[in-house]
C-alpha cells in the first residue's frame, strides 16, 4: 500500500508536469508568486489525501484492526487524521511560503538559507514535539507504578545520567500493540512507555526496553541523528538546486520562482529523499544497535531482553526476519534476528566471562 501512493502521487506530479495542466492552473489563478505557490500547494495536498483516502483507510485502521492490533473507533481515527492532516498542512503552506520568498529573492542561495530554515524549525519541532504535539494523539502523563518507577530511576542512576521524567502514552486507547521511545531535546528529553507495555510486560523486560533508550540519551543520538540528517540534506539542497536550474526552462517552466514548477520542485525533492533513506535508515539501524548493547551491558539480563524482543515482535506483527533488500530500504531498527543474535553472543559471553 505504501508503494502504491508513492506510485500515485509519482504519477499526479508527472501528468501536471508534462501536460500543462500546471501552467494553465496557476494562470487561472492569477495572483502573486508567493500566494499562487501556497495555493497550488493547498489543492495539491487536498487532492492527494482525497485519493490516498480509500488506502489510508484500509492501511491505517481497517488492516490492523482485521488482525486485532487496532481498536480504535472510525471517529477517532478519522480526528487523528485531521490532526496530522492539520499539521502538515500548516507546515507545508509555510515551507511552500518560505520556499517560494527564498527562490525569487535569492536565486543563487536560496537552497542553502532553506536548509538553515529546515534545521531550525526541525530543532523547534523536536523541542516542542512532546510538549504540545504528542498530546494530541495520545495521553500523556507521568509513570503511575510506584515500584516500575523506582526501578527505572535506579536504572537512570546506575546509568550516572539525568533524563526529564518518564512518562506513558494511553496506546490502549487505540492499539493493542507496545512500543517505547526517547522523545524531545534539552529539557523536554524524556523517556516515554506505552501503557500497553507497562501493564503486560514484566519488571526486567521493561527494564531492558528502558535500558535501550537510556542508551540513546547516553549516546546522544538525538543529536547525532539530527547532524548526519543535517549534512546529507545540505548536499541534497545543493543537488536539488542544480538540478532545478538545469531543466526548468527545458520543460517550459518560467523559472525556478515559477509557481507552475512546484510539481518539479517536489518531484526533486522527493527522489533525493527517497534516495537518500537507505543511508539515513542504515544509520539508524547502527545507533539502535549501539542502543541494543548498551542496554544489555547496563540491565546485564540477556534473558530478559531477548524474552522482551520476541514479545514485541509477536504482540506488533511485526516481520521477525526481514529480507536484506527489505531492511536496506523500509528498516530504520535492525531486524528482530539481529537483535537476538547480538544478545545470544552477550549471553554466552556472559557465561564464558562467570567460568574464568
Amino acid at each position: 500500500m505504501g508503494l502504491g501512493e508513492t506510485a500515485l502521487s509519482l504519477a499526479l506530479l508527472l501528468i501536471l508536469i508534462f501536460s500543462g495542466v500546471s501552467q494553465w492552473f496557476t494562470d487561472l489563478l492569477s495572483l502573486p508568486v508567493i500566494a499562487a505557490a501556497v495555493v497550488y500547494f493547498v489543492v495539491l495536498l487536498i487532492i492527494f489525501e482525497l485519493l490516498t483516502l480509500p488506502m489510508a483507510y484500509y492501511r491505517g485502521l481497517d488492516l490492523p484492526r482485521r488482525y486485532g492490533i487496532s481498536i480504535q473507533k472510525f471517529k477517532s481515527w478519522l480526528a487523528d487524521q485531521a490532526k496530522g492532516g492539520a499539521i502538515g498542512l500548516v507546515l507545508g503552506v509555510a515551507a511552500v511560503a518560505a520556499g517560494y520568498w527564498l527562490l525569487l529573492n535569492f536565486a543563487d542561495y536560496w537552497w542553502l538559507m532553506a536548509w538553515g530554515v529546515m534545521i531550525i524549525v526541525s530543532i523547534l519541532m523536536t523541542i516542542i514535539a512532546p510538549i504540545f504535539l504528542v498530546p494530541w494523539f495520545y495521553k500523556v502523563k507521568p509513570l503511575p507504578d510506584i515500584e516500575l518507577k523506582s526501578r527505572l530511576e535506579q536504572l537512570v542512576q546506575k546509568a550516572r545520567t539525568e533524563v526529564q521524567g518518564i512518562f506513558t502514552l494511553d496506546y490502549s486507547s487505540k492499539v493493542t500493540a507496545a512500543n517505547a521511545g526517547l522523545m524531545g531535546m534539552g529539557h523536554t528529553r524524556r523517556i516515554v512507555v506505552s501503557d500497553t507495555l507497562v501493564q503486560q510486560y514484566t519488571i526486567p523486560e521493561i527494564e531492558v526496553v528502558t535500558a535501550h533508550e537510556i542508551g540513546h540519551h547516553i549516546n546522544r543520538d538525538i543529536f547525532r541523528i539530527f547532524v548526519i540528517q543535517s549534512a546529507v540534506y545540505l548536499i541534497g539542497f545543493s543537488i536539488i538546486d542544480a538540478v532545478l536550474k538545469a531543466v526548468v526552462l527545458p520543460l517550459g517552466f518560467g523559472g525556478i520562482a515559477d509557481p507552475a514548477a512546484l510539481p518539479l520542485l517536489m518531484l526533486i525533492l522527493g527522489a533525493f529523499s527517497a534516495l537518500a533513506s537507505p543511508l539515513l535508515k542504515a544509520y539508524s539501524r547502527h545507533v539502535e544497535s549501539q542502543a541494543d548493547r548498551y542496554a544489555l551491558v547496563l540491565t546485564d539480563n540477556p534473558k530478559a531482553f531477548i524474552n522482551a524482543m520476541t514479545r514485541l515482535v509477536n504482540q506488533n506483527l511485526a516481520v521477525a526476519c526481514p529480507s536484506a533488500w527489505e531492511e536496506l530500504l523500509l528498516y530504520d531498527h535492525p531486524g528482530y534476528n539481529r537483535r537476538v543474535e547480538h544478545a545470544r553472543i552477550y549471553e554466552k559471553w556472559r557465561e564464558n566471562r562467570g567460568k574464568s
